[in-house]
C-alpha cells in the first residue's frame, strides 16, 4: 500500500484509471486494501474457503437464469438499499465511481475524482456515455441523480449520506462539483454505491411516479431492463451501446423463489444457473452436488438482534447484556450458517478494519467480551433489571434459515434466563417492511439482521448508532456518540479515522444497541455452463452479471 499523501488546502490529489484503486485507498482511505479480504475462516463444524472472485469465462452465452428470494418492490435507485434491488439494479444502473470484487474502488461514470480541499469533491465524467433512452450522459443528469437523493419528498434510502452536502452544481460539460458542509470522509466513499448512481435527467422525468416499477430505467450500465413480469421474473437485456466491456450474456432472467427448497431444488435441476444468499441449510446439499460449485466470498455482513423497542424491558441494558450472554452462537453458526461463520461479539466485521494500523485494529477487536455464553450471569442480570417474566417479541420469517433460526435461539435463550420471549411470523417479501415502515415494526421488540458494509469501512455500520439515523430504530440518542460520529466522518487519515472509531465500536458494544451473534460470508452456487461473477458483496454495485458467461 502506498503512502498517504498528505491533505493540505492547496494540494489536489487526481484518480484516474486503475491506479486509483490505489490512490483513492491510500490518500483518503476509502477502502481497506492493504490486506484485503481474509482468504479463509473456520466455522463451527469446518473450514471454508474465501475467494474474490469465480474462473473467468471462456466465451459468450445467449442467456442465464438468476435465483432471488424476493421481488424488488421498486427498481428506483434512490431505494435500492435491500439485496433483491441491488443484485438487480448493480447491471443495469452504475455510479459515479465502482466498488470492484477485490472490494477496491475505481473510478466508474467518472473518469477521475479530484478532492482539491477538505470540502469539495470535483467529478469529471467519461465522454461519449450513452444512456438505454438514447441520450449521451451530460453534468446535467448528474446533478439531476444526485439531487433526488437529496430530495426531502422521495424518502431516499441513500439521503443520510447528503446530510454533509451543501450543493452539488455542474462546473462544466462533464463536471460536477460537491461542495461539504464539512470534511466528510465517507461521502466519496458511498459514490461507489447506489447513492451515487445516475441515470438520464429525461428519462426519470418522463416517467415521473412510474419510474422503477414500469418501463425503462434509463441508466448507463451493460445491461437494460427489459420485460418484468410482476410476481414471476425480470428480464435484463445486453445493453449494445454500452460504453465500457460488453455483457458476456444476452439476457439475464431473474426468477423470484421465495421459498428456499424451491430455489435449491431449482439450481440442481439447472432451472436456475445460479444465485447468490444461498439457503444456509442447503449449503451441504450444494458442496456434494455434481450440478456445479458453491462458493464463499467476503460478505463484510455480521448477524445481529436489531433492537428496536427501548421503551420496555430492552430499555435496561441489564435485559439486552443478558440475552447476549445467554445466547448460544456457536449452535447457531452451525446450525443456521451450515457451520459456514465466524461466532463474534463484535458489531463489525474484521476485514472492515483492514485499512487501519495494527494499533487501531487492536482497539476495536481486542478486549471484548467472550461470545461464549454464562446463563448464571445472564439470569441474575435480569434479576437485578426486576425484567423476570417480562413480555418481547421478535419477528422471524422463512425467508431463511439465518432468520427464522436466530429468532429461535433468542427465544430460547431468553425463556432459559425467564424472559417470555413471543415469536411474530412476518412473510418474505414483508420482511423488507420492517426497515421502511415503522408500522411494521409496530409491537415488536427486536428481529434478527444481516448486515452489511455497502462501504470498507467500520463507520458504516457504527454511524448507524447516532441520532436520527436511518437504521436506529429503537430511537438511541447519546451526545458523546454523535459528537465521536461527527470526528470520525471529519478525519481522513485512515488511522485517525479507526482510532476514533474504536471508541465508537466500544461505546456501541457496552451498550449493545445490537447484540452481535456472527460474521457471515457471501455465498453464491454457479452451475457447470456458467462462470465469471464475483463471489464479494461487490456485487450489490458491481455489474456483476456482465462478467458472467460460459464456463467451457
Amino acid at each position: 500500500m502506498t503512502t498517504p499523501a498528505p491533505r493540505t488546502s492547496r494540494g489536489t490529489r487526481v484518480l484516474t484509471g486503475r491506479l486509483a484503486a490505489t490512490a483513492v485507498l491510500s490518500s483518503v482511505a476509502l477502502l481497506a486494501a492493504c490486506s484485503g479480504p481474509p482468504k479463509n475462516g473456520s466455522g463451527a463444524s469446518g473450514d471454508f474457503t474465501l475467494s474474490k472472485q469465480t474462473p473467468k469465462a471462456k466465451g459468450d452465452i445467449d442467456s442465464f437464469t438468476w435465483a432471488t428470494y424476493a421481488e424488488p418492490p421498486t427498481l428506483d435507485y434512490t431505494v435500492a438499499f435491500d439485496y433483491p434491488q441491488n443484485t438487480i439494479l448493480s447491471n443495469v444502473c452504475e455510479s459515479l465511481m465502482r466498488w470492484m470484487p477485490g472490494l477496491t474502488m475505481e473510478p466508474g461514470l467518472a473518469r477521475k475524482a479530484t478532492n482539491p480541499n477538505p470540502t469539495t469533491w470535483v467529478y469529471d465524467l467519461r465522454p461519449n456515455v450513452h444512456f438505454h433512452n438514447g441520450g449521451v450522459m451530460t453534468a446535467d443528469d448528474v446533478v439531476f441523480s444526485l439531487g433526488r437523493q437529496m430530495d426531502p419528498h422521495n424518502a431516499a434510502a441513500w439521503a443520510q449520506v447528503f446530510n454533509n452536502v451543501a450543493s452539488v452544481t455542474k462546473t462544466g460539460p462533464l463536471q460536477v462539483t460537491v461542495r461539504l458542509k464539512k470534511p466528510d470522509s465517507q461521502f466519496p466513499q458511498y459514490m461507489a454505491t447506489a447513492a451515487g448512481v445516475v441515470a438520464s435527467k429525461a428519462g426519470v422525468q418522463a416517467a415521473g411516479r412510474n419510474y422503477g416499477t414500469s418501463g425503462g430505467l434509463d441508466c448507463t450500465g451493460p445491461f437494460k431492463l427489459g420485460a418484468w413480469k410482476k410476481g414471476e421474473s425480470i428480464e435484463l437485456d445486453r445493453f449494445n451501446g454500452y460504453w465500457g466491456t460488453k455483457a458476456k450474456s444476452g439476457k439475464v432472467i431473474f426468477r423470484f423463489l421465495t421459498d428456499p427448497s424451491a430455489r435449491t431444488n431449482a439450481f440442481l435441476s439447472g432451472e436456475a444457473d445460479g444465485g447468490y444468499l444461498i439457503p444456509t441449510e442447503s449449503y451441504d446439499r450444494l458442496r456434494r452436488s455434481s450440478t456445479g460449485t458453491l462458493y464463499f466470498g467476503e460478505g463484510l455482513t455480521t448477524v445481529n438482534v436489531n433492537i428496536t423497542n427501548m421503551k420496555g424491558p430492552l430499555g435496561d441494558v441489564r435485559v439486552r447484556r443478558a440475552l447476549s450472554l445467554a445466547l448460544d452462537r456457536t449452535g447457531f453458526v452451525k446450525s443456521a450458517l451450515g457451520g459456514v461463520g465466524t461466532v463474534t461479539s463484535s458489531l463489525t466485521t474484521r476485514a472492515a478494519w483492514a485499512g487501519g494500523s495494527e494499533q487501531a485494529r487492536k482497539a476495536a477487536l481486542d478486549g471484548r467480551p467472550s461470545a461464549a455464553p454464562d446463563i448464571e450471569k445472564a439470569k441474575e442480570l435480569i434479576k437485578q433489571a426486576g425484567a423476570t417474566g417480562k413480555t418481547l417479541t421478535v419477528a422471524t420469517s422463512s425467508i431463511g434459515q439465518d432468520v427464522s433460526v436466530l429468532a429461535t435461539a433468542v427465544q430460547a435463550a431468553g425463556t432459559e434466563i425467564g424472559l417470555n420471549i413471543r415469536l411474530k411470523t412476518i412473510a418474505p417479501n414483508a420482511f423488507t417492511a420492517l426497515f421502511t415502515d415503522r408500522k411494521a415494526r409496530v409491537g415488536i421488540d427486536m428481529f434478527p439482521l444481516d448486515y452489511y458494509d455497502s462501504i470498507t469501512d467500520p463507520l458504516d455500520l457504527l454511524s448507524n448508532f447516532k441520532t436520527g439515523s436511518y437504521l436506529n430504530f429503537a430511537g438511541y440518542s447519546d451526545k458523546q456518540y454523535d459528537e465521536l460520529v461527527d470526528r470520525s466522518t471529519a478525519a481522513y487519515d485512515p488511522n485517525q479515522r479507526m482510532m476514533i472509531e474504536a471508541q465508537l465500536q466500544k461505546r456501541a458494544a457496552d451498550q449493545l444497541l445490537w447484540i452481535p451473534v456472527a460474521e457471515w460470508p457471501t455465498s453464491v452456487f454457479l452451475n457447470k455452463r456458467i462462470t465469471g461473477a464475483p463471489t464479494t458483496i461487490s456485487y450489490m454495485y458491481y455489474p456483476w452479471a456482465a462478467d458472467v458467461g460460459a464456463a467451457q
